[in-house]
């Protein structure tokens, strides 16, 4: 690798390179400068060896060279010139388009030079068994050498220059041009690979730019230019892929576009817009999605309707009838009818991606199943106005097909309108974004619907009709045609029909009381019971001998069919087999020889460049020695120039260049100083003569000067004067001028009192109006104001009515859980107390018992003439105790008797205890039996009030035994 002072002189031994015809070595030569270190700063001369590399590169169909010195450079510029670099890539795309054209016109047959399948691939093994068996070369492969690489070359080009303005924000202009080339050269040639490979880069580059968003001079989408301009780069590469026919490519170049849009955000104009919907159209009607196609049509008649406004008549009805004529070519039956979960979840999923495409919608929430269907699109023809901007035979012919009945005379109505229609149609005025409409396109369609809607009619009217009457009302196909249309009319349960050929009838049956399952399992019974009679009572008589053949006979023909069919795949797959056997030892043979040959050239190839290196380094280095002898020589010469006294270089002498250098620059301090010297010499005399000039010039400007002033007051006198005779002309004029136009003056105060009085009433009257207006608008203000008060005061009122309610509601029920509560604590400790008064009765009670049973029995003596120790002493209340407790007594019941709860309450609420009873223990009756309960509630129904304690209750029950006594 050489290294130079100055990029000049890189430049400088390039040429001389390329003028010895070393072309290679002055390509190296500046590879190696450009992707030096050395020289990252951006410097002029670094343009020049960019141009000079550029051509060399495309001399010599070097694509890597130039791909790694425009990266080199692209490195170098992007910050400080990014115009250069754009010079550059234009100069080499130039170079190389014309290198290409030249090749292109040197061929004589240019369809045979270009027939490559693919410009990146290698020679094919068959070309290079037919390089090596012929010896001389035929004028397709000349054609073939001299063409191809020359446009290989060019693609390599195209290739390189968008990968390197891939991500430079700066040159978005020169890729978008780059690519649009790029697509010309595709369309020009028919270079389908190339084209698809082109999408799929471009496709790359964007998914990059898009995953990589903190790289520096990224291009930023979000800006309207750079968002025009990979829009019009998608745009021109849909219309390149729809006139190559590549429509599968054409489809993803529109989810492109539709990527593009959802990524940004923003709808494209609307030009762009009917480029989108006119391709789209195109992809679907190819593809035969009738249904896509038909909204594709009316997203674009709508687009012209609104936008266009220069749009005529005549092209508006023609886009209206093909909007029409789309959609009466959807099939009107369902096609997903009877299909499996699967496919009814990938045609869902269909459904929306290709609603998102049409419609141009963001939003994936929205069912889109029933969006798109053929009943929604009849139902927007009429509410969008479509059908009423078509021509009339496209109106008559959507109402025979959607609205009319005529089972009989359909087709026959049809077939007119169908012939007009196909003759309508054609190239549209300038005006159209669309460039033609060919309504004959859709007729094979409509016949179809047409037989489909005579069909659906017939059925029903009719159960059963000849084949050649149904043959004579569908005069479009032969009935042949008539039974697939009808077999895909049954399978997808538009009509119930069967075709008897035996009979030479149709059958037409009932859609709503036939079903498909129902018919196969009858079909199915009805087999297997005539099986099953057969067998149980077989036929009497033999069948004939026909009879007997005829059923075997097609079993027969398949099973021979069958054979021949297996004879012939053994005797190709035999042929195949020897041809692959003959063909692997052919390519076993030639690659020995191939291999023999490689390692031969390889060996030579070695040798040779072994050599060549060893004389090039040699030359090179004789060259730099005689070179750098050469430059001291010349520098030493031109320091000493022709003086004489001076010894001359001899060509013999032994000098160094170290010796040169110091002997010229010794020379040069030498004559510098004699030059300083002659110089301050010299400068001494001009001072000298310049001050002598400039006295003697003195008096002389003064004399002019005085000249100068007198010359030009007399101009100035004489100028004034003339001024003086204008002004006076032209104040006569105005004067006459002024005379003239006072005749006129009372004719112009009348039209100025006129115009003056007609716009004071204009004023007058739009005043009034004004005020009137503002009137009303105050008047319906303040009615407004007054209602709006109104209501506020009603709705006011109405809430502190229902506020007041309801507090007094809270209130009473506060108060009534108050009370509630009161009464149970109170009727709690009522309770409370009557249990316990109760429990006193009951412990009384056993100990009465106890006693009289020991009284009767006399088992107690001993324990009854003890008299009480602890006798009570009467108080102040002991008179009411003891009535209290004699009344309890007397009240009270035998151990285990249940008092009721009312006469619990009802001796409560007394308020006073019943009169005592005398005391039924001091005197004992005849019979010696105690009282019994019963005899007291008989005495006095009412309940003794318990008061008293339990001491006064046990003293009053239970006498001393001594009192007793």
């Amino acid at each position: 690798m050489s290294t130079f002072a100055k990029p000049e002189n890189a430049l400088k031994r390039a040429e001389e390179l390329i003028n010895v015809g070393q072309k290679q070595d002055a390509l190296q030569a500046l590879h190696d400068l450009i992707t030096s270190k050395r020289y990252r700063a951006w410097q002029k001369p670094l343009e020049r060896i960019m141009f000079k590399y550029v051509e060399l590169c495309v001399d010599l169909r070097r694509g890597r060279f130039a791909k790694d010195g425009l990266i080199q450079y692209r490195i170098i510029c992007q910050q400080v010139n990014v115009t250069s670099l754009e010079e550059v890539i234009k100069h080499f795309m130039h170079l190389s388009t014309e290198k290409a054209e030249l090749a292109r016109s040197q061929a004589q047959a240019l369809e045979e030079a270009l027939d490559v399948d693919d410009l990146e691939a290698d020679k094919r093994p068959e070309d290079l068994m037919l390089s090596f068996v012929s010896g001389e070369k035929g004028k397709d492969r000349s054609d073939r050498e001299l063409v191809t690489p020359w446009f290989k070359f060019l693609w390599e080009t195209y290739r390189t220059v968008l990968e390197i303005l891939r991500n430079n924000s700066k040159l978005e202009a020169l890729y978008a041009m780059t690519a649009h080339r790029a697509f010309q050269f595709c369309k020009q040639y028919k270079r389908t690979t190339e084209f698809r490979r082109l999408c799929e880069i471009i496709r790359n580059h964007l998914a990059n730019l898009n995953k990589y968003r903190d790289q520096r001079d990224r291009p930023d989408l979000s800006a309207p230019e750079s968002l025009q301009l990979y829009l019009d780069t998608r745009f021109e590469q849909l219309k390149i892929a729809t006139e190559l026919g590549l429509w599968q490519e054409a489809f993803r170049s529109v989810e492109d576009i539709h990527g593009l849009m959802c990524m940004v955000k923003k709808t494209p104009k609307a030009s762009l817009m009917v480029v989108y919907y006119t391709k789209l159209s195109e992809i679907f009607w190819i593809s035969a999605s009738h249904l896509y196609h038909a909204y594709a049509w009316l997203k674009l008649f709508s687009l012209q309707k609104s936008f266009n406004k220069n749009l005529s008549q005549k092209d508006l009805q023609l886009i209206a009838s093909s909007v029409v004529l789309a959609v009466l070519s959807v099939a009107p039956y369902d096609h997903t009818r009877n299909a499996s979960h699967l496919e009814l979840e990938n045609e869902k999923e269909r459904n929306l991606r290709m609603a998102n495409l049409i419609g141009f919608t963001l939003d994936t929430k929205l069912e889109r199943g029933e969006v798109l269907s053929r009943a929604s699109l009849l139902s927007e023809l009429v509410s969008k106005g479509v059908l009423s901007c078509a021509t009339q035979e496209v109106k008559d012919l959507y109402h025979l097909l959607e609205h009319e009945f005529q089972p009989l005379d359909l087709a026959s109505k049809i077939q007119p309108l169908l012939t007009k229609v196909s003759k309508s149609g054609g190239k549209l005025s300038s005006a159209s974004s669309v460039p033609e409409v060919q309504l004959s396109q859709y007729i094979p369609a409509l016949e179809k619907l047409a037989t489909l809607r005579l069909l659906q009619q017939v059925s029903r009217v009719y159960q059963t009709m000849k084949i050649e009457c149904l043959s004579e009302m569908v005069p479009f196909y032969d009935f042949s045609v008539v039974e697939k249309i009808s077999v895909d009319a049954v399978k997808y349960n538009f009509v119930a029909m069967k075709v008897d050929h035996m009979k030479g009838v149709v059958l037409f049956g009932n859609l709503n009381i036939e079903s498909d399952g129902l018919r196969d399992h009858l079909a199915m019974f009805a087999e297997s019971l005539n099986h099953a009679r057969t067998m149980i009572h077989p036929p009497a008589k033999k069948a004939s001998k026909l009879g007997e053949v005829l059923p075997s006979l097609a079993d027969i023909v398949d099973r021979e069919h069958k054979r021949l069919l297996a004879r012939k795949s053994i005797i190709e797959k035999r042929k195949e087999e020897q041809e692959r056997q003959l063909l692997e030892m052919e390519r076993e043979e030639e690659s020995r020889r191939l291999k023999l040959q490689k390692i031969t050239e390889e060996a030579e190839q070695k040798r040779l460049a072994t050599e060549f290196e060893q004389r090039k380094h040699q030359r090179i280095r004789k060259e730099i020695e005689e070179r750098e002898l050469e430059e001291a020589q010349a520098l030493l010469q031109e320091a000493r120039g022709k003086k004489k006294g001076k010894r001359p270089i001899l060509e013999g002498e032994k000098v160094t260049k170290q010796s040169l250098m110091e002997l010229a620059l010794s020379e040069q301090l030498r004559e510098r100083q004699e030059m300083e010297k002659k110089l301050q010499k010299f400068a001494k005399t001009m001072d000298y003569l310049e001050r002598a000039k400039r006295e003697e010039s003195a008096p002389l400007i003064e004399a002019f000067f005085q000249q100068r002033l007198v010359e030009e007051r007399v101009i100035h006198e004489r100028e004034q004067q003339l001024e003086i005779e204008l002004s006076q002309q032209r104040h006569e004029g105005d004067l006459k001028e002024k005379n003239r136009l006072a005749r006129m003056f009372d004719n112009k105060i009348i039209f100025q009192e006129r115009v003056m009085h007609r716009r004071q009433e204009e004023f007058d009257r739009r005043r009034e109006e004004r005020e009137e207006q503002i009137n009303q608008m105050i008047q319906a203000w303040k009615q407004e104001r007054e209602a709006k008060r109104k209501k506020i005061f009603f709705v006011r009122s109405e809430e502190e009515r229902l506020k007041k309610i309801q507090e007094e509601e809270e209130a009473l029920r506060r108060e009534e859980a108050e009370r509630r509560r009161k009464e149970e604590a109170e009727r709690r400790a009522k309770l409370d107390e009557i249990a316990e008064k109760q429990r006193q009765r009951e412990k009384e009670a056993e100990e009465k018992e106890r006693l009289r049973r020991e009284g009767l029995f006399g088992r107690s003596t001993a324990a009854a003439e003890i008299p009480s120790t602890q006798p009570v002493e009467p108080g102040p209340a002991a008179p009411s105790a003891i009535a209290a407790t004699a009344a309890a007594t007397t009240a009270a019941p035998t151990s285990g008797k249940y008092v009721p709860r009312f006469r619990l309450q009802n001796a409560e609420g007394s308020g006073q205890a019943a009169p005592p009873e005398p005391d039924r223990w001091g005197s004992r009756r005849q019979d010696d039996r105690p009282p019994q309960p019963t005899d007291r509630w008989r005495s006095d129904d009412r309940r003794p009030s318990f008061g008293g304690s339990r001491s006064s209750w046990s003293s009053s029950r239970n006498p001393p035994r001594g009192s007793e006594r």
